[in-house]
């Protein structure tokens, strides 16, 4: 592929399953719980609303999955004709994200990971294919005590491009002034983070600790750089591959 084997400048995370421990879960169900708040005087409508919404999602990470195109979340609210600014869609929103927050907490091991990349002088990143947007992440960081140590971070949400699109890689790795061939990137998916950050020029260490959807799952030929059975391992791959 033509990978340098430069030193190390960065460290780039995906999200949702590499920094979070995986939780399986149904996905139906964060919506209905929105509609339930939008609706909560007609059961039939509220339905009919998660059901849309859930529909939309689906199909904007199928399209994530083969044209590698991003979406957000204020615009398939909008596509199934919910309105983001009415007042009853940010009492939804309160009761969506209080859905998540017992899938969001990060893992205790990102602290002292990301102190010890720090103390080798390595850059920390985040590249997440989400629908949620900045300020969202950046909120669930802060409530970890672990907002102060990311040097840069992008969503797909805010850019034109999810993962393995080389595009998305290559603006993580400018968020952090680096080039792709000095950053190694840390993902549970070895289409979207293994392939991926491969092909943008990047290493890639895989985390195989995710139980991924087999309707989320995509075949691919893959061999990953290093693999991290536990976060804290990054650190012994990382200092194998500086110079002595």
């Amino acid at each position: 592929m033509g990978r340098s084997v430069l030193p190390l400048r960065a460290v780039i995370f995906d999200w949702g399953g590499t920094l979070t421990p995986w939780h399986t879960f149904d996905l139906a169900e964060q919506w209905a719980v929105y509609a339930r708040v939008v609706h909560h005087d007609d059961d039939r409508a509220s339905a009919d609303l998660a059901a849309r919404i859930f529909a939309a999602e689906d199909a904007a990470w199928q399209r994530a999955r083969t044209g590698q195109g991003s979406a957000h979340m204020d615009d398939l609210l909008r596509e199934v004709g919910a309105d983001p600014a009415d007042a009853l869609h940010q009492a939804a929103l309160t009761a969506y994200r209080q859905f998540w927050e017992p899938h969001t907490f990060t893992d205790e091991q990102v602290r002292p990971l990301w102190e010890g990349l720090r103390e080798r002088g390595i850059r920390v990143g985040i590249l997440s294919n989400t629908i949620w947007p900045r300020e969202y992440h950046r909120a669930m960081f802060e409530r970890d005590g672990v907002l102060d140590l990311i040097d840069g971070d992008v969503y797909s949400s805010e850019i034109a491009w999810t993962k393995p699109h080389p595009m998305a890689f290559h603006a993580s790795a400018a968020a952090l002034g680096v080039e792709a061939s000095e950053a190694v990137y840390v993902g549970d998916r070895p289409f979207e983070d293994v392939h991926g950050s491969q092909e943008a020029g990047m290493r890639a260490i895989w985390v195989p600790h995710s139980e991924i959807p087999v309707a989320q799952q995509v075949s691919v030929d893959v061999t990953p750089d290093g693999v991290a059975h536990q976060l804290l391992d990054i650190l012994d791959i990382v200092d194998g591959w500086q110079p002595r």
